[in-house]
This record gives structure tokens, C-alpha cells and sequence, in this order.
């Protein structure tokens, strides 16, 4: 049930083990289960944060399903957890890890996230960071001269953020002002991306997490999928498990 449908894997318990346990039966199994999420042994030294969609099913029946956020983690790339209208659950597992210091906390431009961010560790140990290729398409989708893009680029590759800001400030081309305002709002999370690269002190980029809301998309994106609100939880807590390695035995 953590990599297909409860239809399918009905079907396939009856194939392969010759016993019928019907998909409403694994649902509920499935929903009555409680999975720990894992601790980090070595200590956390870098949060990956984002959001996935799930489609969700209307209680009245021939309206139309609907889209809801969740957010989802990765831990120094190696554990994640989903967390579906629960920020308090997502917050309390962070801070139960080890964290180390620095710890660095990577996403994208959705403030949402940095609020989030903020809750986990404490201001001293937490170094911010935008991703980098978040920040590079948000430059691009500024528009102008494609020279005064790639100039911007290289100075925002080693964190020169108020030259950056020069180089559009006099311009009146309203994106142009966006721009330097979304510089101006993570400044203090946009670092020397080439020196933390070169140096290998953390990713520049959120992908892992991106990486890991696909592959939980696998289970709860499946043809058709629609979810009862309530039934959102237990299916992400069971693919997280499975992608933790903690369904082997």
C-alpha cells in the first residue's frame, strides 16, 4: 500500500500469497497504523523544506475535488517527513533531532517555509539560505538585457547583493523593482553560493526535498487519486516510512 493503490495491492496479496484482504481493509489498517518518525544518529547539519499538493475528494458528490498544500522535510538528505495541516508536528520532529550548529535551512522564496524556519533551533546555530536556483530564475524572470542578466548572475553567485540592487535600481520597469525587492527581503539568506559549494559546506539548492515531494507524489498522485481529508495524514506517513526504510525487514 506505500507504492500502489489499496485496489492493487488487494490484488496483489491475492496473487502472490493466495490471501484476500480487501482494499478497504488495508485502508483501514493503514490509517490505524502509527509510524515513528526516524532520529538522526550523527546529529542534523542541513533542513531541506518545501510543499506538495494532494487532491482531495468533495464531501457532496459530483463537485469537483480540489488541491490542498502539505509540507514535507529532509534531513541532512537522508530522513523526510510530510506533515498534512500539521506545522506543530513538522516543527516538534525538527527540534527533537540533535541539531547541530551551524545547521543550515534551505528553500525557496515562499515565505511560508521561513516562517516555519524559524521555529526550528535557535537564531545563532540557523544559517538561512535561498535557493540558489530559485534565486537565478527569479533574476531571469526579471527580463532586460540578457548582459545585464549574466552580470547580475555572476555577482549574486558570490552573494554581492547590493551590487546587484545597482544595477536595476534606476531602472523603471516595474519587475525590475519586484526584483529588488524579493533581493532586499533575502538578503540575509543570500550567501557566497561559490565559496559554500567549493568548500562543500552545504547544498545551494532545495532539490532534495523536491526530489523527495516526486517520489511521494508516486503514491499520493496515483491516476485518479482523490483523498478523504481525513485519510491525507496516514497515507503520507506511510510513504515517508517506506522511503525512510522503515517498512524493510
Amino acid at each position: 500500500s506505500a507504492n500502489e493503490s489499496y485496489q492493487k495491492g488487494e490484488k496483489d496479496l491475492e496473487t502472490f500469497t493466495g490471501i484476500l484482504v480487501s482494499h478497504s481493509t488495508l485502508q483501514r489498517l493503514v490509517k490505524n497504523q502509527e509510524f515513528e518518525l526516524p532520529t538522526s544518529k550523527q546529529g542534523v547539519q542541513e533542513i531541506t523544506l518545501d510543499g506538495g499538493k494532494v487532491r482531495l475528494r468533495t464531501e457532496n458528490k459530483g463537485e469537483p475535488c480540489y488541491w490542498k498544500d502539505y509540507k514535507a522535510l529532509c534531513l541532512d538528505n537522508v530522513y523526510c517527513g510530510a506533515f498534512f495541516q500539521n506545522n506543530q508536528d513538522l516543527i516538534d520532529w525538527s527540534n527533537s533531532q540533535k541539531l547541530l550548529d551551524p545547521m543550515y535551512c534551505i528553500g525557496d522564496g515562499h515565505p511560508g517555509i521561513w516562517n516555519l524556519f524559524q521555529e526550528i533551533g535557535v537564531t545563532e546555530q540557523r544559517q538561512e539560505i535561498l535557493d540558489w536556483y530559485h534565486l537565478k530564475e527569479n533574476l531571469y524572470k526579471a527580463g532586460g538585457s540578457l548582459k545585464r542578466s549574466k552580470q547580475a548572475e555572476s555577482l549574486l553567485w558570490s552573494g554581492q547583493v547590493n551590487q546587484v540592487i545597482n544595477l536595476f535600481k534606476d531602472l523603471k520597469r516595474k519587475a525590475f523593482k519586484t526584483f529588488c525587492n524579493y533581493l532586499e527581503f533575502h538578503r540575509n539568506r543570500i550567501v557566497n553560493y561559490q565559496h559554500y559549494q567549493e568548500e562543500s559546506l552545504s547544498s545551494i539548492g532545495s532539490g532534495t526535498v523536491e526530489s523527495t515531494i516526486k517520489r511521494i507524489g508516486l503514491r499520493v498522485k496515483l491516476s485518479g487519486a482523490q483523498w478523504n481529508i481525513e485519510s491525507v495524514a496516514s497515507i503520507l506517513s506511510l510513504r515517508c516510512a517506506y522511503l525512510n526504510g522503515q517498512l524493510s525487514t
